[in-house]
């Protein structure tokens, strides 16, 4: 069922440009070649991977694609569990999930059954070039698709007290 996603929450934070002092106009970035000095149009820039210090193989757009996981262009749901069995401390980024047109009638079988059922889905999707876990789960006659972050990012807690071990500190002076 084709979806779109749209960001679940908003920073709100204050955001600036880069402004040049002159004359107050806004600055654009470039990129520029470290062995020249001379800006590189984007026309010419090609991926890399570095696989020794300073060389590398050029990775082509057409090899890249041939790579892609299959859930480049579709989400695959893996499972269905009980809405219990997620802790939401794992949530890490929240999209509100909107079907296009030709998805209307399957979101909305989907989202009344997870609702009556209480289950939730457990899927992969790629975004921005990523493969995710995430997580769907009904939410005010819709649904909310929420990536999910893996055990190994958390620090480690004994009680209420951080352990030292996962604490990253600075020598004195």
């Amino acid at each position: 069922m084709p979806v779109k996603l749209f960001s679940g929450a908003r920073s709100s934070g204050i955001s600036f440009n880069m402004l040049h002092r002159d004359d107050l106009s806004r600055l654009k970035q470039q990129y520029v070649c470290l062995a020249d000095g001379k800006v590189v149009d984007r026309s010419d820039i090609v991926k890399g991977y570095e696989y020794r210090k300073d060389e590398y193989v050029v990775i082509e757009p057409e090899e890249i694609k041939k790579i892609e996981p299959k859930t480049a262009k579709t989400m695959e749901i893996l499972e269905f569990v009980k809405s219990s069995e997620v802790d939401p401390v794992y949530f890490e980024s929240s999209y509100y999930m909107v079907p296009d047109e030709a998805g209307r009638r399957p979101y909305a079988l989907l989202t009344k059954a997870m609702e009556e059922s209480e289950y939730v889905a457990i899927a992969k999707l790629t975004m921005h070039n990523r493969e995710y876990t995430v997580f769907l789960r009904p939410h005010d006659g819709g649904m909310m698709l929420h990536t999910i972050t893996t055990k190994k990012r958390f620090a480690k807690w004994k009680g209420s007290v951080l352990l030292r071990s996962n604490l990253k500190t600075r020598k004195s002076k």
